[in-house]
């Protein structure tokens, strides 16, 4: 299907550009010959209409009609004479400009087509391994990428077997057989998400094929499990926002390359032994499921663990002792107590922010003088201890907290010790 075509009349670089040199090398001629005339030319207009106007200004300021009224019709002639003068200047110098062959070529753009593979005669769509289907967009200057998102569809269309990019998010599709991507084993990115797909209309071997995918993008569906087989060159996987219950250890068994998993809501009560293996794995979302306690065997390169809205009132001892890696943790919207946190599990050096927000907790935990933010607010807290922020205050030791969030309990302004300003000199934000 063709998506552009033009043509040009002659040459490798039409005829507009032979015409523009022909005319070029005339005016190239004759505007050198006289080019000496016309700066001396100018010279001479321009010293006539100075002069012209010094007298015009003067007989104006001396009230002189007759002096004024023959001063103009000597001016206006002299003007006229400059003003045609520097037009013919310019023509010349701009045909100087087309006719010199080191110039760029206003067609040159046709050659860097060339030397990517489109002709100079016209634009073609790439139909390697198949057409673009008529409900989806294949850009020529793109011709590995198919753009099929937000057009209604609720079947999977063919896709040609050099896309590499298959965007069919935000659509209506139901069903993901067998046999629709399995003449397209080069895709790198598949973005699903926002359709109605279902995990048993996913064919158990729809992505097996797919030995080069890296982003699989399959949230806000209807899926009740992880899809069977899928690839273990994935980087980034987001399953977010459907109603998975389970996952179990085969599911993700492999994915050495794994970075990211997206699992936030679903309705995932417990992950067993699933996340064991995932060596790459740095950020983990499983927010907001029916989780009653922490996982087991979470990767040890953790950088981002995100663990709000769920069920969990007990953190493990040592939680945070083998993550060396470890950040950004949250926490809120659980069911922690003060006895279900051990003592100092938070106190552990490199974490940079911690959401304990909308818990059951009555103390502030101990926090390592390295954190930057704490969050926690709306708890039951009745107490502003300082040495949870800090063991030593002096010139060196003392707390480099940005943020505290402390606002939702029970504690005011008035309970803030005088000597925190000391502890914490470093936050901009400290809200009680």
């Amino acid at each position: 299907m063709v998506i552009y075509e033009f043509q040009l009349p002659m040459g490798e670089y039409g005829s507009f550009t032979m015409f523009s040199h022909f005319f070029g090398a005339l005016f190239y001629t004759v505007g050198s010959g006289w080019l000496m005339i016309i700066i001396w030319s100018i010279f001479q207009d321009v010293q006539v209409g100075l002069t012209h106007i010094s007298e015009l200004w003067v007989s104006l300021l001396s009230f002189s009609p007759l002096s004024c009224s023959r001063l103009v019709c000597e001016f206006f002639p002299a003007c006229v004479t400059m003003c045609g003068v520097c037009v013919f200047l310019l023509v010349c110098i701009m045909a100087l400009s087309v006719a010199m062959p080191d110039r760029q070529d206003p067609f040159l753009w046709l050659s860097a087509l060339h030397g990517r593979g489109y002709n100079e005669g016209s634009l073609l769509a790439d139909t390697t391994g198949g057409e673009c289907p008529d409900e989806c967009d294949c850009p020529p200057s793109f011709p590995i990428a198919m753009y099929c998102d937000g057009r209604g569809l609720t079947a999977m269309p063919t896709v040609p077997s050099r896309m590499k990019y298959l965007y069919l998010q935000h659509n209506e599709i139901t069903a993901l057989p067998d046999s629709a991507l399995a003449n397209t084993t080069n895709l790198v990115w598949v973005m699903l998400h926002h359709n109605a797909l279902s995990t048993d209309k996913i064919g158990k071997r729809a992505f097996a094929k797919l030995q080069g995918l890296e982003r699989l993008y399959l949230q806000h569906n209807n899926l009740t499990g992880v899809p069977p087989n899928l690839p273990r060159s994935l980087r980034d996987l987001r399953l977010n926002n459907n109603n998975i219950n389970k996952i179990t250890p085969e599911a993700l068994e492999g994915m050495d390359n794994l970075t990211i998993l997206y699992l936030h809501d679903n309705a995932l009560t417990e992950m067993g032994t699933s996340l064991r293996g995932l060596n790459s794995l740095t950020l983990l979302d499983i927010g907001g499921n029916k989780l009653k306690k922490v996982p087991d065997s979470l990767p040890e390169h953790i950088h981002q663990l995100y663990l709000e809205s769920n069920a969990i009132s007990v953190v493990p001892e040592g939680f945070l002792s083998k993550f060396s890696q470890l950040q950004y943790i949250r926490m809120g919207h659980n069911q922690l107590t003060d006895k279900g946190i051990p003592p100092n599990t938070f106190n552990v050096t490199g974490l940079v922010e911690l959401d304990l927000s909308f818990n059951q907790l009555e103390r502030i935990p101990p926090v390592s003088q390295t954190l930057e933010h704490l969050y926690l607010q709306a708890n039951h807290i009745k107490e502003f201890t300082l040495g949870s922020f800090c063991s030593v205050v002096d010139v060196i030791n003392f707390s480099k907290l940005r943020t505290v969030r402390l606002d939702g309990n029970e504690i005011s302004t008035a309970d803030v010790p005088s000597d925190s300003v000391l502890c914490l000199r470093m936050a901009n934000t400290i809200e009680v």
